[in-house]
């Protein structure tokens, strides 16, 4: 005689590579019964699979509701960039960009402080506060950055380019402006908030990408 004794990793192998064993017996499966999963009475086994799927089935309705919320804020985003492309493309003077660039920013985005330097200028704007000198080390980072950087304000002395000299600044953005696919950067786009959350380094970057290529793009009519 066989003394030995499955295991349940066993039986479940079992089951799954006989899915026909409970057609074969169904005395058996009317016969089994389980701990209901939110109360202390026995189910049947067809309840309790009943039950697993209603429970799929609402995890589903929830990721799906999930997917919807994102896509409706990925389209109001949307709506909110080709805006502010917009009224870029209507700059009648290319020094207006960087007005429209800055105000647009902070209305169509609720950003509350917005900031920006530009350097290799083609002409001089000497009153300009996007023309004002910047550091050697700014310059560096600016061209060693391949994406946005999104997290909290550690000292960065770009903040201080904000409107509070970055004093109240708790997170901030920091957008490279190139041309095309120039290594060297030509600006620094500075956006920044007292809300630690509102950028942080887990936050998903794609729309500010696409923001400082279009950024990028218009202000180039600015640099050498």
């Amino acid at each position: 005689m066989n003394d030995s004794v499955l295991g349940a990793d066993e039986v479940a192998r079992y089951l799954r590579d006989n899915p026909d064993f409970f057609a074969e017996h169904v005395d058996l499966l009317a016969s089994i019964s389980l701990p209901h999963p939110h109360g202390g009475r026995a189910i049947s086994l067809q309840e309790r699979q009943l039950e697993v799927l209603r429970e799929r089935h609402r995890a589903l309705e929830l990721k799906l509701a999930e997917l919807l919320r994102l896509g409706e804020e990925n389209d109001a985003i949307g709506a909110k960039v080709q805006k502010w492309t917009r009224d870029l493309l209507l700059a009648a003077e290319p020094s207006e960009l960087p007005t429209i660039v800055s105000e647009g920013l902070a209305e169509n985005f609720s950003v509350p402080q917005v900031a920006m330097r530009l350097w290799g200028l083609r002409e001089e704007f000497p009153d300009a506060e996007f023309a004002q000198p910047v550091a050697a080390d700014v310059l560096t980072l600016a061209s060693s950055m391949v994406q946005p950087y999104c997290g909290p304000n550690s000292d960065f002395q770009a903040a201080t380019w904000l409107p509070d000299g970055g004093r109240e600044t708790r997170s901030i953005a920091l957008l490279p402006l190139r041309k095309g696919r120039d290594p060297k950067a030509f600006g620094l786009l500075v956006l920044g908030s007292a809300d630690p959350d509102r950028f942080t380094s887990t936050m998903g970057t794609a729309w500010l990408e696409r923001i400082a290529e279009t950024a990028s793009a218009a202000l180039s009519r600015l640099v050498d």
